[in-house]
Parts: structure tokens; sequence; C-alpha cells
């Protein structure tokens, strides 16, 4: 009989792991977490009727199962069609610092003001649909144009700033609304909705300035982190797309004098 040598056990069961832990933190906290549990109580229900014989159980089980799973597809399609997204994902991008400080600098100065705002940084999932909803710009960003962009008296203050590759390329967007928005509090407006909704369907980063207390709000995988201040909104933002270069060791051979 041929056995498998060890470090091949080994491998397979760090790529098993890894792989599992991976799916259970890309499903934390989303619909489908709710789904699994559900999944896990239909087979134990399965598993049981199984061991006492309960025939007419199993065999409604047995029938149900692949309708289920087609039924599953189409109900949880966003999440799937995320999912492969982030799968598709080569690497991370590294947005520009300064661009950064300039994002949090004009979220800063518009929530002192109450004035509303959402910007939608873009990563590695392309944003091309929701740029051409808005009105092209393509621009350096700084922070007085984006103050400027989504002052109240401008036409484009009402929809959402994307900046792609360190320019801001358009204004006025529409963005999606979240599948499920019951946890979200009904205190939000439609600015932090739509953050939430384009984080959950892309990979993008969304800034918030709420319009009522101007509080400064970051939506990033589906998770809304609330009431930034500008330096933890420019720390946030540089852990997620700043990576800095590791610093090269140096060796140096020290020759002992006899």
């Amino acid at each position: 009989m041929h056995i498998m040598p060890h470090w091949k056990v080994i491998l397979e069961l760090a790529i098993l792991w890894y792989a599992i832990y991976m799916f259970l933190l890309f499903v934390k906290g989303t619909r489908t977490e709710q789904l699994l549990k559900g999944l896990v109580v239909i087979g134990l229900i399965f598993v049981i009727s199984q061991q006492l014989e309960l025939h007419a159980i199993s065999w409604m089980l047995a029938k149900l199962f692949p309708i289920s799973v087609i039924a599953l597809v189409v109900i949880f399609q966003p999440e799937l069609r995320r999912a492969l997204a982030r799968l598709g994902q080569l690497g991370i991008h590294q947005e520009d610092i300064a661009v950064i400080d300039e994002v949090a600098k004009a979220a800063t100065n518009l929530s002192r003001q109450k004035i509303g705002a959402l910007i939608a940084i873009e990563r590695e999932v392309g944003l091309k649909s929701y740029v051409e909803s808005g009105v092209p710009i393509d621009a350096k960003v700084t922070s007085y144009l984006l103050i400027t962009a989504l002052i109240p008296e401008s036409p484009l203050h009402d929809g959402a700033l994307i900046i792609q590759r360190g320019r801001l390329v358009a204004a006025g967007c529409v963005l999606p609304l979240p599948q499920d928005d019951r946890a979200l509090p009904k205190s939000l407006g439609m600015r932090h909705r739509a953050a939430v909704g384009l984080s959950e369907e892309t990979d993008a980063v969304c800034i918030v300035v709420s319009e009522e207390t101007g509080a400064i709000s970051v939506a990033n995988a589906g998770r809304l982190t609330r009431d930034l201040g500008e330096e933890e909104l420019a720390k946030y933002l540089k852990n997620i797309f700043y990576k800095p270069p590791k610093e090269k060791m140096a060796f140096r051979i020290v020759k002992n004098h006899a």
C-alpha cells in the first residue's frame, strides 16, 4: 500500500486549514455566515434522521438538496461575484501617501463645516461602471479640489467622488446600495449606505462625511468604521494602502586581528 510522505500530508493540511480560515474570515459578518449556520443545522438533522431511520425526513432532505443548491447560487449571487473578484486580485494596490494625506485633510475640513461627502478610492477591482455614471474630471488629487467638488452649491455635491491611481477621475457618481442594510443603524443616510454597498460589491474604500453631525466614517469590505479624526483617518487609510518598504539588512564581515 502506497503511503503518502509526511511532508505532503502536512502541506495538504496546511492548504486546507488556510483555505477554510480565509473562507470563514470572508463570510464573517455577512449573510453567508447565517446561511452556513442554517446548513449546519440541516446537516445535523439529516445525519440524525439517517441514524434513527426516519425515512420520510431523509427522503425529503435528499430531494430538496439539488434544488437548494441552485436557489442559493441565485440568492447569494452578489456575494459569489465579490468573492471571485477578490480571488482575481493579483496584488495590493499601494496608493501614494500624499494622496491619502490630501483625502484626510479634505474630509477633516468638510467635517468641521458639516458638509456631506462621499469619496471612493479604487483598489484592484475596477470601478469603471460607476465612473461612467458621473461627470469625468481626471485631475490630480488635492484637498482643495475635493472640497470644491463637494460644496453644497456644486451640482456634484450629492454624488460620489472616485479616485483612481492618485487622480480624481469622476464626480457626481452613483454608487450601489447594500444588498441587506438592516444591520446598519436607521440614523445613517444614503451616503453611508452607498459607501457600504460599494465596499460590498468591490474592494474599494469609501470615506463618508455626515451632513448632520460632521462625523467621518470609512467603509471597507462591507464594514463601517465610524467617528474618525484626521490622524485616525490618515492612519486607517495608510494601513490599507501603504506598505512601507522593508529595510534591507546589511551584513559586514569583521576580520579578527590576532
